[in-house]
């Protein structure tokens, strides 16, 4: 069972192949065999899950189950699930337990999909590794000493391991995307305002937004179909229609115009990554599709609009950790100043502490029109170069990352290298566009993705463009060695 996709657990649950309850407990004996290993999961709520499973195998004996019900998943440990500990990563967070349900966590709930546990992610999402975590590093699944990529790369291993057969995640510069090219799985970051973000943790607001792993482009569009939707608990939630996503996957590609950008193939892409780029863009030639070159001329400013406006978000949205209300506390405080400054010291690890400076330093009196304006009138240039492009082309595509997964420790010393790793997808957060990773080959033996990039609401284009090439092509079914 653990091998099957989303759609095809839904299948053998409604053609009673087998129940929820006993699709749980398989998937829950590989948690507990492999995780040790992988390190994928901060939390594992196995009865809770096994409760729900058979919830949800009476649901559907009544004839009351909807097309996902008694389908195991995994959330990202960056949205709130009441009264099981919700920890963001960070040793400040460690003992909360939330009094509530993210939205997208209920929308899940109400489909009737099985919560196995939360998963590992790099402290607050500030990471492209998932080596800030409190908790310890993930692992790669395709080789223990490679890293599975970050910010979400517990939820990005557990798929690719087929611990679970889909997770939630969250992206602020591309932290679906990254890991699910590094992990060889399908990973969707939805248009801003998409997804419901009330009940996730803030990093960055204007930026962060929840998505999708999954093994296929069929199984994110179930679950996009259950997390999209206007929630007005978030003033950033779109009153947008939600299309049905599964409608148009299997629609020709014959006169799509894909858009490739010189500025994603050019200096600081791997030469063996952009050979495999280049074969999967030849499949989909295949496919009927047209390739056109385009420019994004604004696109080598991303990382420093990024660097500043993410810090700057993150300094004003973690200042409400401080030790008073909940989570961490420093032991014996002397005063309410020792208070903060050694419950927020002690509590939070060295990237979050380096990016809560940057950020303050951003706004500080005098430097606010120097660094954090500059950097939003940027963020509108590359958002407008976005929008000229999409004018001319059907969707964009390019690598996800210039590199193959890299070596546990390798950057870790060295944040500026780190934060290369997201050349490709942290202009796409900034303009608000949605924005997927399939896997397309490997590079000794570890996995490179291809990104593709929509206009605004174009979910479904991209789900589909995903689905046609996984129809004619195998990597999304490879295993890893793991397990």
């Amino acid at each position: 069972m653990h091998t099957q996709t989303i759609a095809e657990l839904a299948a053998g649950l409604r053609a009673g192949d087998f129940s929820s309850e006993e699709l749980t407990r398989t998937l829950l004996d590989r948690i507990g065999r492999l995780d040790p290993q992988l390190n994928a999961f901060i939390t594992v709520t196995a009865e809770p899950a096994l409760e729900q499973a058979r919830a949800a195998d009476r649901r559907r004996a009544a004839g009351e189950s909807g097309a996902l019900t008694g389908v195991p998943i995994a959330h990202k440990d960056i949205f709130c699930t009441l009264g099981v500990r919700t920890s963001c990563g960070s040793r400040i967070l460690d003992n909360f337990i939330a009094p509530y349900d993210a939205t997208v966590v209920e929308k899940c709930q109400a489909a009737g999909l099985v919560m196995l546990g939360k998963t590992n992610m790099d402290e607050f999402a500030m990471g492209s590794s998932t080596e800030t975590s409190y908790y310890g590093p993930t692992r790669n699944p395709w080789d223990l000493n490679a890293v599975p990529g970050g910010s979400s790369g517990g939820s990005a291993a557990a798929v690719a391991a087929r611990l679970v057969p889909g997770a939630t995640g969250t992206d602020t510069g591309g932290s679906i995307r990254q890991p699910a090219s590094l992990c060889g799985v399908t990973g969707l970051k939805p248009t801003y305002g998409r997804v419901s973000r009330w009940g996730m943790i803030a990093y960055a607001s204007s930026l962060d937004q929840g998505g999708a792993f999954g093994r296929t482009a069929e199984d994110v569009a179930l679950l996009l179909q259950v997390m999209a939707g206007f929630d007005p608990r978030d003033s950033t939630s779109a009153d947008q229609p939600v299309p049905d996503y599964s409608a148009t996957l299997n629609d020709p590609l014959a006169g799509l115009k894909i858009g490739l950008p010189r500025e994603y193939f050019g200096e600081g892409l791997d030469a063996q990554v952009a050979e495999v780029i280049e074969e999967s863009l030849a499949e989909y030639r295949r496919l009927g599709a047209e390739l056109v070159e385009i420019s994004l001329p604004n696109a080598g400013l991303a990382i420093p609009s990024y660097y500043v406006i993410a810090p700057a978000e993150c300094s004003s949205n973690l200042a409400r950790f401080d030790g008073v209300r909940y989570g961490y506390r420093c032991e014996n405080p002397q005063d309410l100043l020792d208070l903060y400054t050694r419950s927020r010291g002690e509590g939070f690890g060295a990237e979050v502490k380096r990016r809560i400076m940057i950020g303050t330093y951003a706004l500080s009196a005098g430097y606010y029109d120097a660094y954090y304006l500059k950097a939003q009138q940027i963020r509108r240039l590359i958002g407008q170069d976005f929008r000229a492009a999409l004018a001319q082309v059907d969707v964009i595509m390019g690598p996800t990352s210039p590199t193959v997964a890299f070596d546990l420790g390798e950057k870790v010393d060295d944040p500026v290298t780190m934060y290369l790793s997201d050349i490709y997808t942290i202009a796409v957060n900034l303009a608000g566009l949605p924005g997927m990773s399939i896997p397309v080959g490997f590079v000794d033996g570890r996995p490179v993705g291809l990104q593709s990039i929509g206009n605004y609401f174009a979910e479904a284009k991209l789900l589909n463009v995903a689905q046609r090439y996984q129809q004619v092509t195998d990597w999304h079914r490879r295993l890893p060695p793991v397990g």
